[in-house]
């Protein structure tokens, strides 16, 4: 848990926090980008995400068409994670129940056992501020090409993908450093895929820590990209789309990483329940496998300024067991959702929740989840946009009596009047 009273400082170079914290506040200021090469335009930001208020838990305070590129044939020497990764199991459920037994993993690869104690451990929620891809150290073309980067990969480098669509499951096990991430840069038109919603990971970091990820399209595979293990990482501008179960899943332990503007859309095509768009943590009955015996401490995560739609299940799924995150300024459309009822799930503690906008909710516009003791409070929720349907609210609180969740008075619906909500706002 954040150490409130502590007034200090701590710096992840290239996108990651730069700030203080007094308070119960993370100050996050922004810092000058590297610069793009041959004069290219740099990505435009439309400013800061501003100071992060981290909740402050005590027992009696309430406390934002891709057009087809040329087809690279994948080798199978590109391949080889494709038998830890092929496995189908169907346990689990990424609905919004109450109850929940959700795992969001069906289909699970085999993955390294991450010992919470071997993971570095971030203490800070990162900062907003957009990354952009150096010079290029090494330019791939095929998916041969492209696993034998990610092998080589060494602090520094930066792995440009020329465009092209590269089929395989792609995996990362090397790091770089705070002051020398290693990078996977591409445009658009440079695709990642498995080749089928129904089998393996795009991208797996497992674990590897200090990477940036800029700018690709991940499509056509049972999961986009996966961290466990991993932090200081930075997942930026990526379109992941049409994918079989979730988009993007930070897990086993990874903490204190960037899920910065990306597009992401057309999730669950292979499970409906399983296809969250951003998934924080594990379920506690995952905790086994991905929680080193304990909780699945994914903490200090940041997921901000995505565009998030037409998910099967919710937009955002924040398990039990992760803590002190922030989901600021992300935009939500529930069109289609069928095996959640919100566009935001919170089980876990001490998370902002800011500034987001939703529309087309199935049910409730956000939501928090008590799913065991001691989880599912100190959630701050404000300066949202919600919205409800049918007898469900802007933002619902599960068991408010035993929960110190709170929600604001500034969130608001989208006619511009106060949230609703079954618990009296605060400030």
């Amino acid at each position: 848990m954040l150490e409130r009273a502590r007034s200090g400082q701590l710096g992840f170079r290239d996108g990651l926090v730069t700030g203080s914290v007094a308070t119960g506040v993370v100050a996050l200021t922004a810092w000058a980008a590297v610069a793009l090469p041959g004069g290219e335009p740099a990505l435009e930001h439309t400013g800061a995400v501003g100071p992060v208020a981290v909740a402050t838990p005590a027992p009696t305070v309430l406390p934002s068409t891709v057009q087809p590129a040329p087809t690279v044939s994948a080798p199978s020497g590109a391949d080889r994670a494709a038998s830890a990764n092929d496995s189908s199991d169907d346990s689990g459920s990424g609905s919004g129940d109450e109850v929940d037994d959700s795992s969001g993993d069906g289909g699970e690869q085999e993955v390294p056992v991450v010992a919470g104690s071997q993971v570095p451990r971030a203490t800070e929620v990162p900062d907003a501020s957009p990354v952009r891809c150096p010079s290029a150290t090494t330019t791939v073309s095929s998916a041969e090409e492209l696993q034998e980067a990610l092998d080589a990969a060494r602090p520094g480098d930066v792995i440009e993908l020329a465009d092209g669509t590269y089929t395989g499951r792609f995996v990362a096990q090397v790091s770089g450093t705070a002051d020398q991430p290693i990078w996977l840069c591409g445009g658009r038109q440079a695709v990642l895929q498995t080749g089928s919603t129904r089998k393996g990971y795009a991208l797996h970091l497992a674990p590897a820590q200090h990477w940036r990820v800029v700018g690709l399209t991940i499509r056509n595979s049972q999961k986009g990209v996966v961290t466990d293990g991993t932090s200081g990482t930075v997942l930026q501008d990526l379109l992941v789309e049409d994918i079989g179960d979730e988009a993007i899943h930070l897990r086993s332990h990874s903490t204190g990483n960037a899920v910065l503007r990306n597009t992401i859309r057309r999730t669950g095509l292979r499970k409906e329940k399983f296809g969250e768009g951003v998934y924080i943590g594990s379920a506690e009955k995952n905790w086994p496998k991905y929680g080193d015996g304990g909780p699945d401490r994914s903490d200090f995560n940041l997921v901000a300024l995505n565009t998030i739609s037409r998910t099967s299940s919710e937009s955002v799924d924040i398990k039990e067991g992760t803590t002190g995150g922030a989901l600021l300024d992300n935009t939500f459309d529930g069109t289609g959702m069928t095996a959640a009822d919100s566009w935001v799930d919170v089980k876990g503690n001490d998370w902002l929740i800011r500034g987001n906008t939703g529309r087309n909710t199935p049910k409730d516009g956000m939501q928090t989840h008590r799913i065991l003791d001691g989880w599912g409070t100190g959630n701050v929720f404000t300066e949202n946009v919600v919205e409800a349907s049918g007898d469900g609210v802007g933002i619902y609180i599960h068991k408010p009596r035993d929960t110190a969740n709170e929600v604001r008075c500034d969130n608001r619906d989208s006619s511009g009047g106060e949230a609703t909500s079954g618990v009296d706002c605060s400030g």
